[in-house]
């Protein structure tokens, strides 16, 4: 997938999706960015830290939140996407539901649109993607915490939002899928989502997996949202598992790590290295060996650090 010039792997790897809310009211984060100084400084900090693409938003979606006017919105994220654009080589997000603000931001250099409304609350913002020719990311979401049968009908609502898309001329290869964490559902919704993100492998699109600092962590853990790190990093690390191609975080740098890590450990092969198991497939190895209650793992005795 080609994202402002720059290409992505859809399987096989996870990109770092740094947030940079414009924002006063943002649940993580609100007002500190909401200057273009700021942002451009926080924007800085996100590519060094390892941010692969910049998602910028001009609107809070935190519970509750204030319906911004079009215009509002605009003159938020248009300033700060002109400017990361014009300072450095790296893929911009917008993140709105508006086709007025989407033309805008695409105008103002933006790549990528991502819609938490999956193109359902705009009818017009399809066709605005389609034109532009860009990528765009479509989360599941609803009104109300309300399903017949979980799972299946979360994967009914995205196969409706696809539909809209190539309906309007946008092709799969632009489509991304996010199941929207945090968005139309209830705890235990955004729990079993999260174990179970890989069945929307079963669409046919590479995953935005979105969990960074939000309710889920906050409720389970009992955390307030600047205490969300560790939990967040947990979800980071099951995305990477999932197969996600796309995590999208506050704390590029923890999250950036982790996801090295995690790929590391995923992809590493047996090389030169000796072993009576396969190490891809099935159970990994050892896993025997360290589940026999009473039986130590055939290196634990042998250390190679603290």
């Amino acid at each position: 997938m080609i994202i402002g010039g720059k290409s992505f792997e859809t399987t096989g790897h996870t990109y770092v999706m740094g947030i940079l809310n414009v924002t006063p009211d943002s649940f993580s984060d609100g007002g500190k960015w909401n200057s273009v100084d700021a942002a451009l400084k926080h924007a800085e900090d996100m590519i060094r830290d390892g941010a692969d693409i910049l998602d910028i938003g001009g609107e809070s979606t935190r519970p509750g939140y204030t319906l911004l006017p079009d215009e509002k919105e605009i003159s938020r994220v248009v300033p700060v996407i002109e400017a990361v654009k014009k300072n450095f080589d790296i893929p911009v997000s917008v993140d709105t539901y508006k086709s007025a603000v989407a033309e805008a931001a695409l105008q103002a250099g933006a790549d990528l649109v991502n819609d938490i409304w999956g193109l359902k609350y705009d009818d017009k913002m399809a066709g605005v993607i389609a034109k532009a020719g860009v990528p765009c990311c479509l989360m599941h979401n609803r009104k109300e915490a309300v399903y017949d049968d979980y799972l299946p009908d979360v994967l009914d609502d995205l196969r409706a939002c696809v539909k809209l898309a190539k309906q309007a001329g946008i092709a799969d290869e632009h489509i991304i899928l996010d199941p929207g964490i945090g968005f139309g559902k209830t705890l235990e919704h955004n729990l079993i989502l999260t174990n179970h993100v890989e069945i929307l492998h079963e669409l046919g699109y590479p995953i935005l997996l979105g969990t960074s600092r939000k309710s889920m962590i906050g409720l389970t853990l009992d955390l307030p949202k600047d205490q969300r790190e560790e939990g967040t990093l947990a979800t980071t690390v099951l995305g990477v598992m999932k197969g996600c191609m796309f995590v999208r975080v506050h704390n590029v740098l923890a999250n950036r790590r982790a996801v090295d890590m995690t790929q590391a450990i995923l992809h590493q092969t047996a090389g030169g290295i000796r072993t009576s198991r396969r190490l891809s497939g099935g159970k990994p190895a050892g896993t025997e060996i360290c589940h026999q209650r009473g039986t130590a793992h055939p290196s634990a005795h042998s250390r190679t650090d603290g």
